[in-house]
Order: C-alpha cells, then sequence, then structure tokens
C-alpha cells in the first residue's frame, strides 16, 4: 500500500479498490504513476477471463429495472435464508462481496450484493439522483424479487446508502450492518478543522493526482490494470472496467462528477456548501445519522476500524449512538485496521456478521411474541 497516509486517504476515500484476491490496482497510481503492460501476452489470459465473468454472471448475475436505471446485482445462498442486501463503497461494485460470499451463506445469510450508479455493471442515470435514490432502486429490487424485509448493509459510502434506506424504508429493514459508514455524518471529521487546516488537508489529497488512462478497448484496460504478480485470470476485473461519454475504457468513468469531487474546489464545496455540489454529492453531505437513528428500532451493527492514521476517527461518535440505543446496537471496534476490514479482517468480518444474524434473529422473534412475551 502506499506509505503517505493523505495519499492512502484519497486512494481509500475516492478510489477504495484496495488489494483483493482477484484485483489491484497499482498503488503508484497515487504516487504519480501508472501500472505498465509487461511483455507477456495477456490475450489468452483476457479471453479465459471473460468466458469466466460470463459464467459467473450467469450463475449469479442479475439486473431489475428501476425507475432510474437497469440495477445489477449479484446473490449467492438460499432465499429462504436470512436476507443481506449489501451496498458497496465508492469505486467498487458488488463483485467486493464476492470473496466472503460462500462464507456469509454457510454462516445463514441469502446474500444481495448491488451495483449502484456508475460502478460495476449499473450505468449512471441521465437524470439527477442522489444516495436516497439508489435506496428506492433497492426497495424496487425487494418487491421484485419477494423479499418484505431484509438486513441492509454496507461498507463506506454504501454504508450510508443502507442509512437512506432506513430514513425511507424503515419497517422494511430488519438490521443494520455498517461497516465503517453510515453511522455518523460524513463531514463530522472536516468540520472540526479550522478553514485552513482543511483547505491544506484537501490540498495534499489532491496534488500528486493522476487520472486513470483512457484506452481504446477493454482489453487494453484489463492488461493496464491487470496485477502480473497476482497472475491467473483475475476475471473479476472486469466489473471495474467501465466505458466513458466517449467510450473510452477505463475505471470510474464519471464518477468524479458524480461525487462532485473531480478537484479540489469540488471536494471544498461538497463539505463546506453541498447544495452547490451535485444531487449526489448533497445527499451524501446532508444525511444526518444522529436524526435518522433518534427512534432507531432494529438491530445495529457498527464495524468501526481504528489505527493510528484512522481515516474517519469517529469512535467516540459510534460510542455516543450506541449509547442513545444500548439494547439495539452493537458497537464493534477492529484496532489497527483500516477502512476496508471485510477485506483486511474477512475471518472476524464474516463471525462478526453471523453473530448479528443470531441477535437480528433473537431480537425479531422476542417482537413477534403475541402480547410481547
Amino acid at each position: 500500500m502506499v506509505k503517505d497516509d493523505l495519499a492512502d486517504f484519497f486512494y481509500i476515500y475516492l478510489f477504495p479498490l484496495r488489494r483483493s484476491s482477484d484485483f489491484s490496482v497499482c498503488c503508484s497510481y497515487v504516487q504519480g504513476s501508472l501500472p505498465s503492460p509487461e511483455t507477456v501476452d495477456l490475450k489468452p489470459l483476457y479471453d479465459r477471463a471473460k468466458s469466466e465473468f460470463e459464467n459467473y454472471e450467469k450463475k449469479h448475475g442479475g439486473f431489475v429495472p428501476t425507475k432510474n436505471v437497469q440495477l445489477h446485482y449479484l446473490e449467492w445462498g438460499n432465499p429462504n435464508d436470512m436476507p443481506l442486501i449489501w451496498v458497496h463503497g465508492s469505486f467498487t461494485n458488488a463483485y467486493e462481496l464476492a470473496d466472503i460470499a460462500d462464507a456469509l451463506v454457510r454462516s445463514g445469510y441469502y446474500v444481495i450484493a448491488i451495483d449502484y450508479y456508475g460502478h460495476g455493471r449499473t450505468k449512471i442515470p441521465e437524470h439527477d439522483v442522489s444516495l436516497y435514490h439508489v435506496a428506492d432502486d433497492i426497495n424496487t429490487l425487494m418487491r421484485i424479487k419477494g423479499i418484505p424485509k431484509a438486513l441492509i448493509g454496507g461498507w463506506s459510502r454504501g454504508g450510508i446508502i443502507a442509512t437512506a434506506f432506513y430514513d425511507t424504508y424503515p419497517d422494511q429493514v430488519l438490521g443494520l450492518l455498517l461497516e465503517d459508514g453510515g453511522s455518523v455524518s460524513t463531514n463530522t471529521h472536516y468540520h472540526k478543522m479550522t478553514s485552513e487546516e482543511l483547505e491544506s488537508r484537501v490540498h495534499e489529497i489532491f496534488k500528486d493526482r493522476v487520472s486513470y488512462p483512457l484506452l481504446d478497448s477493454e482489453f487494453e484496460a484489463y492488461r493496464a490494470f491487470y496485477d502480473h504478480e497476482e497472475g491467473g485470470t483475475q476475471f473479476k476485473l472486469l466489473a471495474w472496467l467501465t466505458q466513458d461519454a466517449n467510450y473510452k475504457w477505463t475505471i470510474g468513468a464519471g464518477l468524479e462528477d458524480l461525487f462532485h469531487m473531480s478537484g479540489e474546489e469540488q471536494f471544498l464545496t461538497t463539505i463546506l456548501r453541498p447544495t452547490n455540489a451535485t444531487l449526489f454529492g448533497q445527499s451524501m453531505a446532508i444525511i444526518e445519522p444522529q436524526i435518522i437513528y433518534r427512534n432507531l428500532n432494529v438491530p445495529m451493527l457498527i464495524l468501526d476500524p481504528v489505527s493510528n492514521a484512522d481515516l474517519f476517527p469517529y469512535e467516540k461518535e459510534n460510542e455516543e449512538l450506541q449509547k442513545q440505543h444500548p439494547e439495539l446496537i452493537i458497537h464493534k471496534v477492529y484496532q489497527d485496521t483500516g477502512h476496508n476490514i471485510h477485506y483486511e479482517k474477512p475471518e472476524e468480518f464474516v463471525k462478526d456478521a453471523a453473530s448479528f444474524l443470531k441477535t437480528v434473529k433473537e431480537h425479531w422473534k422476542k417482537e413477534n411474541k403475541p402480547n410481547g412475551q
């Protein structure tokens, strides 16, 4: 990983791909250089990756039409088990759960992971959309698939979308699994800074930034981002490759504009003057979990990574929220852990998710007893 914590902040917050067993973006991206293709002929591997990707999609993938978009999703497990609808972080997609999906299924979950706008196989709508529009899409997905209620979870920005879903459709939520996102207002840390501190921090984030390359074909993009150290087909890498408005292949086409984070000025605007940002960026900034969860009535698991270079130092705020609802909220702190818990500590993540499933079932068993017996 990159050594500089501010570069790491930029890499994780705007581009939280991290390394996984099927995809990595060279960390030198934020250091000022791009991954360079090796002399190895990758065309045979690319052809195999295409075939493996298509087969995986046939087995696990699908689309549902919503009023906003054709929403892509992946699913694993038995629909009769506890539904967990998962929302990914920024610049990743439904495949972020692929490596631990089987373990979650063995724990008793029926897992559905969506791609929201501009990620994976879901397009960015032509009309203005917000995090709440994604919540509406999830509601449509549940209706089409015949899921009256579900456990809603998400990582980072996905956790905030999970909070937006609870805000809009509380009666359809069995529980909430929030991985370093959605339990504390997004800009809490920034608003504690002086103007000078904030401007300096944002400048440091953007000063060495280099854009992803724009390439003429999917194969060229696959070759550019292929991890030669890892080897294999890395077929899930294809889920990260998208086309921009000019049909060039890259990663995250259009997302910086959607998020209103394409430069220092936009970044600061989203933090300080969110109503001047895009609707999507605005919705990210104005969601206030303290208000949304004031009358919380379902179990919640907050997964809170803590380290010396904590990207989102919200431990105190999470503790306060837990104290408001001690009978409903579990606040699990992961010491010496980065932003992406489910990659960095997958076994512990699955173990905690499995334990939470039991908690949710017990809660509803008590709630559904006649006369509260």
